[in-house]
């Protein structure tokens, strides 16, 4: 009888760690960033996957409905530093991450300069699916996506947030400036209960089109580079 009840508790043992037990029966959240050493709260995990999924549940978005996966995010979500782009064109929308196209890269060796990567920082975009053939989101698109980003950025906290674009820049700045005149200067700003400062800059694939403009997105690379220094991040 001894020997039965040992074999049906070995069983038994075993079910459970083929179901996982632990995580049907543990109330904490699930730490999926752990794995990038990227160790969260349980409630900061909760409200980036219920933003998550409250873009995924959005009704009546023919952006949704033209792409492939939601872009979310990349990086640190610990992170002080936050960066914000456009939107997801193709290779995002096949990976389901922002910037890891030929803009991405550029991106990349842009934070390196500044000793910068994206295990320092933290990516996402003014819209979270890719508009069709890559073009810019509408207005009407903007606003829809407008409150998920405001809330993206009071979950994540950053004490630096850079706008890359003028999509970035008019969404949540305003959209009666231009970027030639607001790039390379520090606005204070808040967003929810985040108080922040942010920066505009080019976007990396304009300045793949105009190479040009490198040696002006540099001087804000620095003015990043100072802030963070002066912010101790």
């Amino acid at each position: 009888m001894l020997k039965k009840d040992i074999i049906k508790s070995f069983k038994l043992l075993k079910y459970y760690e083929f179901i996982n037990y632990n995580l049907i029966y543990n109330n904490s959240a699930i730490n999926r960033y752990k794995k990038d050493n990227f160790e969260l709260s349980a409630n900061k995990i909760k409200e980036l996957e219920n933003l998550k999924k409250s873009i995924m549940n959005l009704n009546n978005c023919e952006l949704k409905k033209n792409a492939k996966n939601i872009v979310f995010s990349d990086g640190n979500p610990k992170s002080k530093i936050m960066l914000i782009g456009e939107a997801p064109g193709a290779n995002e929308d096949l990976e389901g991450l922002p910037f890891v196209g030929r803009a991405g890269m550029l991106l990349d060796k842009m934070l390196g300069a500044i000793n910068l990567d994206r295990k320092k920082v933290y990516i996402s975009n003014i819209v979270n699916y890719r508009p069709p053939e890559n073009r810019r989101p509408t207005d009407e698109e903007i606003k829809k996506y407008l409150p998920f980003i405001t809330k993206h950025i009071e979950i994540i906290q950053p004490k630096i947030l850079i706008l890359l674009g003028s999509t970035a820049m008019n969404a949540l700045i305003g959209s009666d400036i231009v970027i030639s005149k607001m790039r390379g200067k520090w606005i204070e700003k808040k967003f929810g209960n985040c108080k922040t400062s942010v920066i505009i800059t080019f976007h990396p694939a304009f300045l793949m089109r105009q190479p040009a403009q490198k040696k002006m997105a540099w001087i804000d690379l620095k003015m990043i580079r100072d802030k963070k220094t002066n912010l101790k991040i």
